[in-house]
């Protein structure tokens, strides 16, 4: 998902187009060509004068006007196909010169074009890739779901992105979610999301050797609600680079820890406002169309904007400041920053 490329692009696009192809060479004012024609008029003309001073008579003597006529185109007429020669022999030559210009023209920006493409297929050759890893993970985690749950938590649940259960929890609060045969919560025999896995899996890998990005991920996936907010971030992201928007071409401002916290306490509207830190007009009005005009985008971007929303207020419980900051600096938190600016809930 990283692209890191541009000032490599720059530079190899400045080497591979050289300046001179786009400039106009100069032609002289007479070359090759008009000196040949002026040897082949020049020695016509001579030609025709000696045959004239070789004859019996004059021709130019003659009182008939169209034979006048007829020695005078006889004599000029070839003249002038050798000038029309002449200048279509130059013309073919500056139309070939043009030509080849224009053809490393073109080269130039076909190499310019292949270098903004594969940098454009380095950053989305990873979402094929996530996507296997994540289909693979996932029926791994099917096959080892029955050994996992023979295993209870040793960890500090201090790290843990959510606070634990109190034993008089009601019932009610545990309707959606899945037990075990014994009536178990099959989330209670999981070990706890550390913080620090739940922010290293919302970034996601950076590329597939990213073993780290991986492992954190895997443990995410274990969690039903990281899980569910990860599945809708990963959704949302494949949208938004089928526009070509990418989280990592973004810079948003970002917002102090307390902003974050006002927003898992309820707080909405201008007061909000710098968590909206995307100023990035180009996707802002890319991703405004899409909502506006694609029911599948709205739906998508709908649904991941309440997980986040659900999940966040439960991180934010536990978190640090400095969790809440590393948070936001994740693919996951700018896609919440561009999708929550369009659709006007820091208005």
């Amino acid at each position: 998902m990283s692209t890191r490329q541009t000032g490599m692009k720059d530079e190899t696009q400045s080497q591979s187009t050289p300046l001179g192809i786009y400039e106009k060479p100069l032609q002289p004012k007479i070359t090759v060509i008009e000196w040949i024609a002026v040897g082949a008029t020049f020695a016509w003309l001579l030609g025709a004068v000696v045959f004239f001073m070789i004859l019996p008579g004059n021709p130019f003597d003659h009182s008939d006007g169209v034979a006048f006529l007829m020695t005078l185109f006889t004599v000029f007429m070839p003249v002038a196909m050798i000038w029309v020669a002449a200048t279509a022999a130059r013309s073919s030559r500056v139309m070939r010169e043009e030509s080849a210009r224009l053809q490393a023209a073109i080269d130039a920006m076909r190499r310019t074009y292949v270098l903004q493409a594969q940098g454009a297929q380095a950053a989305q050759g990873v979402e094929p890739s996530v996507t296997k890893k994540l289909d693979e993970i996932a029926a791994a985690t099917r096959k080892t779901e029955t050994a996992l749950a023979t295993f209870s938590s040793s960890r500090d649940r201090t790290d843990s992105i959510r606070k634990p259960a109190s034993p008089d929890t009601p019932e009610h609060a545990q309707i959606d979610q899945g037990t075990l045969a014994l009536g178990t919560p099959a989330e209670d025999l999981s070990p706890p999301l550390a913080r620090s896995d739940f922010i290293q899996a919302l970034n996601f890998p950076e590329n597939a050797e990213d073993a780290d990005g991986f492992a954190a991920l895997r443990k995410a996936l274990r969690d039903r609600q990281a899980a569910q907010l990860i599945q809708a971030s990963q959704d949302v992201l494949t949208l938004l680079s089928q526009d070509g928007i990418y989280m990592d071409d973004l810079r948003p401002d970002l917002a102090r820890p307390e902003i974050w916290r006002r927003f898992a306490s309820g707080v909405r509207g201008k007061p909000i406002g710098a968590l909206g830190g995307v100023r990035d007009r180009s996707s802002l009005a890319l991703a405004a169309g899409r909502m506006k005009q694609d029911a599948i985008f709205r739906d998508a971007a709908h649904h991941f904007l309440r997980r986040f929303d659900n999940s966040f207020v439960e991180f934010e419980e536990t978190a640090t400041d400095s969790d809440i900051a590393a948070l936001s600096e994740t693919r996951t938190a700018r896609a919440f920053m561009l999708l929550g600016r369009v659709a006007g809930i820091f208005d």
